[in-house]
């Protein structure tokens, strides 16, 4: 069976700065009340970390983009070198925190059921892992393995099928070949103010809220 932890670096997708230098990008609207979510993520905290943290990338990327676009009219190559590591780190913290709030659903509205056993996701997990607990443990330990801060992707390899758990560093992309279908933030501002440092408790109980059937769709769509 194949089974895979990504750990390289890659480039932030920059697919959709080329798009957003007219346009400034904002928070995402959301399916949810983060009462909702609770008890697993209590409201405060989902609170603070859409709008504050999440502004911050939000406010981060359009400034960056800005400056941007500046530069390259004024023919400042220079700049534009120098403003490609804030466009990288808040590109991708307002990517990445995009995925996360669809990577969760109340239990309400199917948050943490399974896919259905005739779909594809739930056979390439099941061929893979054997079971999708054993997908979750080896999930939680890459979770755990983060030094720092970071994220965990369950993603789709559109070259093979494989479904793989890809560990990225601060607030690097799954892109390329890798479709992510659930992102899971290790950052501590994730979990901070409901677990403290027992971030171990976070990792487990966010499957009780993961949406599944948004996963699936991706999967089915990769």
């Amino acid at each position: 069976m194949f089974s895979a932890l990504r750990t390289s670096a890659v480039r932030v997708n920059t697919s959709f700065i080329r798009n957003s230098i007219r346009t400034k990008v904002s928070l995402p609207e959301l399916k949810y009340k983060f009462t909702e979510l609770e008890p697993f993520i209590s409201a405060d905290l989902n609170t603070l970390h859409y709008t504050k943290h999440h502004q911050t990338y939000v406010n981060g990327i359009n400034q960056a983009l800005e400056q941007h676009a500046q530069a390259e009219a004024a023919g400042d190559l220079k700049k534009c070198v120098e403003l490609q590591q804030n466009i990288k780190f808040h590109g991708g913290g307002y990517q990445n925190h995009c995925l996360y709030w669809e990577s969760l659903a109340p239990q309400s509205n199917g948050g943490g059921k399974l896919p259905s056993e005739d779909s594809g996701l739930y056979k390439a997990v099941t061929t893979q892992y054997g079971s999708f607990e054993n997908l979750i443990k080896k999930a939680n330990a890459a979770l755990a393995g983060v030094q720092g801060s970071g994220w965990v992707f369950i993603a789709k390899n559109t070259d093979n099928g494989a479904i793989e758990i890809v560990q990225r560093y601060n607030h690097e992309t799954c892109s390329g070949n890798l479709k992510p279908l659930l992102a899971l933030d290790a950052w501590e501002h994730a979990y901070y103010l409901q677990y403290k440092n027992v971030k171990a408790e976070f990792f487990s109980a966010i499957w009780n809220v993961a949406n599944w059937a948004e996963a699936s769709r991706k999967y089915d769509q990769a």
